[in-house]
């Protein structure tokens, strides 16, 4: 398991880096302000749960229950809160403005980062 969020971390690192770059870069004159802002959101949020995903690790040492259910949190609470700030963002240049639906989805990553952050806590309480 341990290898496992390694790897899974390094992978969201790097495409937190790319995306950061790209919104900086590629999309700082095509995207709204807001719009900016929101892409800026979704990676800074990426990255705060890239570092917990490593602190994750370093607290795995036993393969438990808890690990892997704070794993699977922040991982899906990545995919679902960034990922859909990204679409949201980049919706108007996609030509995707029916894209608005997702905006529902992006609190559920929230409120799952919010359990990754709590099974986290539990399971360092139990970690010997």
């Amino acid at each position: 398991m341990k290898k496992r969020i390694f790897v899974t971390a390094s992978v969201l690192g790097a495409l937190a880096v790319i995306a950061g770059a790209f919104g900086a870069h590629g999309l700082e004159e095509k995207l709204s302000a807001q719009d900016l802002h929101v892409w800026n959101t979704a990676v800074q949020y990426q990255f705060y749960h890239v570092f917990a995903l490593i602190g994750l690790a370093a607290l795995s040492r036993y393969e438990t229950r808890l690990i892997k259910d704070c794993y699977y949190l922040f991982t899906v609470g990545i995919l679902f809160f960034s990922g859909s700030l990204y679409l949201l963002a980049t919706r108007s240049i996609l030509g995707w403005e029916w894209l608005r639906f997702v905006g529902p989805v992006t609190p559920l990553g929230g409120v799952l980062f919010i359990g990754g952050w709590i099974t986290m806590g539990i399971a360092a309480t139990k970690n010997k």
